[in-house]
């Protein structure tokens, strides 16, 4: 990876930040931090306990912390949560830090990915959770559009495919590395 730079991947929950992620960090000789995961670490719980207790608000608030931190670190792979953008400080401070990344995804390839997993309180609360996931694309996807440098559709292909695109949307100065 260039001496300095960093990557920041943004995306709806179940784009695959978390995964391009860690293979792209393994690929660039870099560390890879998923922020979520950063703060279920610091916290000493998992999200959905987070959002109990805090709501929505507290969450967000300690997102927007963790990443502020993480973002200013160089030479990392980050995986921002789902969220992370509707904070016009942190979307500022991915714009400004490093090349942001947006995987996108429709909301049906969304739900298909992440229908199963019950770590995702603003669906595993929501009485239809395709929908929700609707809303927040509505939301978020003009969010991701104006900080993203790169966009990248994640559809119905394989990692490998994938990663393989990610690949070949980093400028020139990444290519040395990978």
């Amino acid at each position: 990876m260039e001496q300095g730079a960093s990557i920041f991947l943004v995306g709806l929950m179940g784009a695959g930040k978390t995964t391009v992620g860690r293979l792209l960090a393994r690929r660039l000789a870099c560390r890879f931090v998923d922020a979520d995961v950063e703060i279920e670490r610091r916290c000493g719980v998992k999200i959905p306990v987070i959002f109990e207790i805090e709501g929505e608000a507290g969450f967000r608030a300690r997102e927007r912390a963790v990443i502020a931190e993480l973002s200013a670190e160089t030479g990392i792979v980050l995986a921002t949560g789902g969220g992370a953008v509707m904070d016009p400080d942190t979307r500022a401070d991915l714009a400004q830090r490093g090349l942001v990344l947006y995987l996108h995804a429709q909301p049906r390839d969304l739900y298909f990915r992440t229908r199963h997993d019950k770590n995702r309180p603003l669906l595993a609360n929501a009485p239809d959770a395709l929908a929700k996931l609707t809303e927040l694309y509505a939301a978020r996807d003009p969010l991701y559009r104006a900080v993203a440098d790169r966009i990248i559709d994640t559809g119905p292909q394989g990692v490998q495919v994938l990663m393989r695109q990610v690949l070949s949307e980093l400028p020139e100065r990444w290519h040395h590395s990978a």
